[in-house]
């Protein structure tokens, strides 16, 4: 068997899509795990910790969500964090091995008066020799180039769901406010951060419809955060029916067929995976996760569990800075990797 060819593609119909979901599990997994072993090394993760810089009292409906000020969850409001507070939970996060740091702010968007702490927190992550990553809501032209200028990595702003269900989700900021707030992230040259979530009632056309939107983008988003929903007390969510888990394997398996060299993210959710799941996940996949006792406000599996996971698996975490030398070893790594495997496969 030749190596198969990536073909980065926007102009995927709901047709073509739809009928990858429909394809028989085996044949799915197949084609997401040729793909993926084309564009990445197969046993390696990309390893990151969220911190929550600002929590609760969000003004937003967002169904899901325990910081909306709207619902009574039991959750503890917290001010926005003092930089050096931040920094010391950045180091903490690479002496455990995450390479890229992501701050979370509960805001609607950022006022013009929090601009300043923002961008001090990303000179200081960046200065420890991490990406960095942030998510604070809606941002205007000029906060985008701010948080450009001071070197921010990664922006995440979720689509959440199909534009179809979107509404019956969130009614406070349309669907169209997190498209304009992707494209000012893309033009002030930052990396885009986007992906949605699954298991909130929506059909597979909802997620045939989602992933459609992101890879209509002019340039796929570098990363794409799956979340599998996480039903917290108090939201108008808390009730809704557990996915299965089969559902979510095929959005991460259609991820990666769609966005062939994008990072797939497992980020919510994974508190309620089993070890075996999430190693279907990289199989289809996956090869990005959040790690850490806290996804913002909800619980995700502790760092040695994750490690342990790792280690039987034979999965390496993803290095941040690579020299022009381990660039070529990585490159020689792969083609050996892909053409054992196409050996094999013929």
């Amino acid at each position: 068997m030749s190596a198969v060819e990536t073909v980065i593609r926007h102009d995927w119909t709901f047709s073509e899509v739809k009928a990858l979901f429909d394809l028989p599990f085996s044949d799915l997994m197949y084609q997401a795990q040729t793909l993926h072993r084309a564009n990445f090394n197969p046993n390696e993760v990309q390893v990151s910790t969220l911190c929550s810089i600002k929590t609760g009292k969000c003004p937003e409906d967002c169904a899901y969500c325990p910081q909306s000020v709207r619902y009574d969850t039991g959750l503890e409001v917290e001010e926005l964090m003092e930089v050096q507070q931040v920094l010391a939970e950045a180091k903490a996060a690479k002496d455990t091995g995450a390479t890229r740091f992501c701050m979370g702010a509960a805001w609607r968007s950022p006022k013009d008066r929090d601009m300043a702490k923002v961008t001090a927190m990303v000179k200081g992550v960046k200065e420890l020799g991490l990406e960095s990553c942030m998510t604070l809501g809606m941002l205007t032209d000029s906060q985008a180039g701010e948080l450009a200028e001071a070197g921010l990595d990664y922006y995440n702003h979720n689509l959440d769901s199909s534009p179809e269900y979107y509404g019956k989700i969130i009614t406070t900021r349309s669907f169209q406010d997190r498209l304009d707030t992707l494209q000012n992230v893309r033009d002030s040259g930052m990396k885009v951060c986007s992906g949605g979530i699954v298991g909130m009632g929506e059909k597979v056309e909802d997620r045939v419809g989602l992933l459609i939107e992101l890879t209509s983008m002019p340039e796929h988003p570098e990363s794409v955060p799956m979340n599998m929903l996480v039903r917290v007390e108090g939201t108008p969510l808390e009730m809704q029916e557990g996915l299965d888990p089969f559902d979510f394997l095929r959005t991460i398996c259609v991820a990666r067929i769609m966005m062939p060299k994008s990072h797939v993210r497992l980020s919510a959710g994974r508190e309620e995976m089993s070890d075996e799941m999430q190693s279907m996940a990289f199989l289809a996949g996956a090869n990005s996760i959040f790690y850490g006792d806290k996804l913002l406000t909800t619980d995700n599996p502790g760092t040695n569990h994750d490690m342990e996971l790792f280690a039987r698996l034979g999965i390496n975490t993803e290095e941040y800075v690579i020299d022009e030398g381990k660039e070529q070893a990585v490159a020689q790594h792969l083609a050996e990797n892909n053409q054992q495997f196409y050996n094999a496969a013929s």
